[in-house]
């Protein structure tokens, strides 16, 4: 049977206890219906995991023992920061989703022309909470004992500006005449900017190449955002990634 695994940030400590509690602890007790003796797995987001044993079960938490660690899941040795330009809510969801089960380690949304409405203040917090989370639950399902880092959202321009001039930057870009395959990988450091609904309107993609971002293509039929950010992750772990 397969044992669960859950995200802390508490130290790990072997021979010491702690407290799970909130939206995890409910997960464990109601929804995966764990039970005092039950084993688990617990990961730190750093790369350190644990085995633990559930020890006791109260409405205000659940007591873990924390037991050896395990070999946590190796990372892609592609350093992959996805700059994606911010979609609808369930588009969004998907795409933290898969690029986590694909190994990214940063993920920085932009807010682009054609992302949905900016939001500021209390419903920006709530959604990059809610994406954090989003995130977490990728790394408990897939393995991965490394939560990728989430920047906070930045406007297109801002971003552009920022740009790291030392990694490899990639656009997808329809019009290109550049496949993923044809490209000669020189760094492991590579960043992949993807648009929202309906992609980079003109104005964006000049501000991109003049950022030193490379157009590239993912053949012939136009996709959706959510499949283009994947479809290019997988490409970039079968060429010259984990999936080797």
């Amino acid at each position: 049977m397969r044992i669960s695994r859950l995200y802390t940030p508490q130290a790990l400590i072997q021979g010491e206890e702690l407290v799970i509690t909130g939206q995890t602890a409910h997960h464990l007790a109601h929804v995966l219906r764990v039970r005092s003796g039950a084993s688990v797995q617990v990961f730190d987001g750093k790369g350190c995991e644990h085995r633990a044993c559930v020890t006791t079960i109260k409405r205000t938490g659940i007591m873990l023992e924390i037991a050896e660690p395990v070999a946590a899941q190796q990372e892609s040795s592609l350093d992959i920061t996805l700059l994606q330009g911010i979609t609808r809510n369930d588009r969004m969801d998907l795409i933290l989703q898969k690029a986590v089960e694909l190994g990214v380690k940063t993920i920085q949304p932009i807010w682009m022309q054609r992302s949905q409405a900016h939001m500021k203040g209390t419903r920006l917090e709530k959604r990059v909470n809610h994406w954090l989370g989003v995130i977490i639950g990728a790394c408990e399902q897939c393995g991965r004992a490394t939560v990728p880092h989430l920047s906070e959202p930045m406007n297109f321009t801002d971003c552009m500006l920022a740009q790291d001039t030392s990694c490899l930057r990639f656009l997808l870009q329809p019009g290109s005449t550049t496949g993923l395959g044809a490209v000669t990988v020189s760094d492991k450091k590579i960043h992949l900017l993807v648009g929202p609904e309906g992609g980079l309107n003109t104005d964006e993609q000049s501000l991109a190449k003049s950022a030193g971002f490379t157009g590239i293509h993912l053949g012939q039929r136009i996709l959706r955002t959510e499949t283009a950010a994947l479809a290019a992750l997988a490409g970039m772990q079968a060429l010259w990634g984990d999936f080797s």
